[in-house]
Parts: C-alpha cells; sequence; structure tokens
C-alpha cells in the first residue's frame, strides 16, 4: 500500500510540475505581448499628436479656401446682377 500512496504522490507531484511549467510558459508570452502592447501604445500616443498637428493644418486649409470661394461667388453674383441689369427673379419670371 506504501508503493501505492508513493506512485501516486509522485504522478501528482510530476502534474503539478507540468503545471507550473505550463504556467511559467504562459506568464512570460503574457509578459512579452504586454511589453509589445506597451511600445504599441507608446507609437500610437505619438501618432495622435501628429495627427492632431495634421488636423490643424488640413482645417486652416479648409477654412482659408473657403474663405477665398466664398469671396469669388459673392464677386461673381455681384457682376452679373450688375451686368445682368437688375433682379433676376423678375426676369425669370417673365
Amino acid at each position: 500500500m506504501s508503493s501505492h500512496s508513493t506512485r501516486s504522490s509522485s504522478t501528482a507531484s510530476l502534474a503539478r510540475n507540468r503545471q507550473y511549467t505550463h504556467l511559467q510558459s504562459q506568464l512570460a508570452q503574457l509578459n512579452a505581448h504586454l511589453a509589445d502592447t506597451e511600445n504599441l501604445l507608446a507609437m500610437t500616443a505619438v501618432q495622435a499628436e501628429y495627427l492632431r498637428g495634421l488636423g490643424g493644418w488640413w482645417g486652416g486649409l479648409f477654412m482659408s479656401a473657403s474663405k477665398v470661394l466664398g469671396e469669388e461667388g459673392n464677386n461673381s453674383a455681384a457682376t452679373a446682377g450688375a451686368a445682368g441689369g437688375g433682379d433676376r427673379t423678375k426676369a425669370g419670371r417673365e
């Protein structure tokens, strides 16, 4: 009976050691993935700052284009109205 209990305890010990080894490898893999995630988050933070600057630059371009196109639209409407001789809505109804 003592050989049976010794065999079962050694089997349990081997299973426990195998589980600990597997757990250790999983923890090492988790640690590597966390390090990769940390590096990616740091890179994302840098890129977000660049995107913020780029967004400001494009916003300035759009505002400038809107101002230029808005002035051209007002100027062309004013010259067309003066050249046409008056109110367009009356001319369209006649």
